[in-house]
């Protein structure tokens, strides 16, 4: 029988743990798609594929860093270059490997890009969402809107200068995009609490949507509590009297029953977007609710 020492165990080891973390970080690219069906960077091929098969003129690259594939998208097109993406193009011999790497094959290709040998992820895992960076996108002209697929997008977001202490001022945000004549900054009536600023957002939105007969929304927010008071816990609450675990009466019920009547006859996809990192339509959520925690009631 085949017997290994201990050293050479203890490197085999740590040889198939490196292994197994280079196959983690195979995983995580990014598709960036330029120009397609919906710009935007997302987390799977199919996805991508959705975006610009068969849409004349696409372009869209895979990157390792996100960073990197949001700087793709939102650069400002040049003189066409030939390459396999283009119609009838040939690929330059001369172009480095790195860069052929980047650039995903052409749907012309014999052999598809095939990724399910390397996904770590269990088929029954939710689909990723892409990110639509809407602030990257030209200004929008009257009443048009972005849309993810048939949704509508929208991000949201409540601030408060300091925050549980007696001169709090609240706002609240709603983002629809550039120069969008619905975006929203206002300030937050009532008590002036960064979590009913979140809520309130939220509801605006949804009342802004159902005012113009959107039937599916996309909800960005960086209020994980939102999302999950909304879909989640709020059953519990109803059920329970509106009471917590521990007895104590839930904060905002007013403001999550009015979020929760709102909810009714709309398809709302709510998804978490990071706060302060860098997405154009949070960042501009962001402003407009701290630009409308400045005004007053009246104004």
């Amino acid at each position: 029988m085949f017997r290994l020492s201990g050293g050479v165990l203890t490197s085999a080891r740590s040889l198939f743990a490196s292994i197994g973390r280079a196959q983690v970080l195979m995983v995580n690219m990014f598709y960036a798609v330029r120009r397609g069906r919906n710009p935007g960077v997302y987390s799977t091929w199919d996805e991508c594929k959705e975006q610009v098969e068969r849409f004349a003129g696409a372009r869209y690259k895979k990157f390792a860093c996100e960073e990197e594939a949001w700087k793709f998208v939102r650069e400002t097109e040049g003189a066409p270059a030939k390459s396999s993406e283009s119609s009838g193009g040939t690929q330059n011999p001369s172009a480095s490997k790195e860069k052929q790497d980047n650039v995903l094959p052409s749907f012309r290709a014999k052999r598809p890009l095939q990724l399910s040998s390397i996904s770590t992820t269990d088929q029954s895992s939710p689909k990723r969402t892409k990110l639509i960076d809407i602030s990257a996108l030209p200004p929008m002209i009257g009443h048009s809107f972005t849309n993810m697929g048939d949704a509508t997008v929208v991000y949201t977001d409540g601030c408060c200068s300091q925050n549980g202490k007696l001169k709090a001022r609240a706002g609240i945000g709603v983002y629809w995009g550039p120069n969008h004549p619905m975006n929203v900054a206002e300030k937050l009536d009532g008590r002036q609490t960064n979590q009913r600023a979140e809520i309130q957002a939220a509801c605006k939105a949804i009342e802004q949507a159902k005012s113009q007969n959107i039937a599916k929304l996309v909800l960005y927010t960086d209020s994980m509590f939102t999302i999950n008071a909304i879909t989640k816990w709020i059953h519990t609450w109803k059920k329970n009297g509106w009471k917590l675990s521990t007895g104590a009466d839930v904060k905002n019920r007013e403001d999550f029953e009015k979020l929760h009547s709102l909810v009714n006859g709309i398809d709302v996809k709510w998804i978490h977007i990071p706060g302060h990192a860098g997405f154009g339509g949070n960042e501009e959520a962001d402003r407009l609710a701290r630009e409308g925690a400045k005004k007053s009631l009246t104004s």
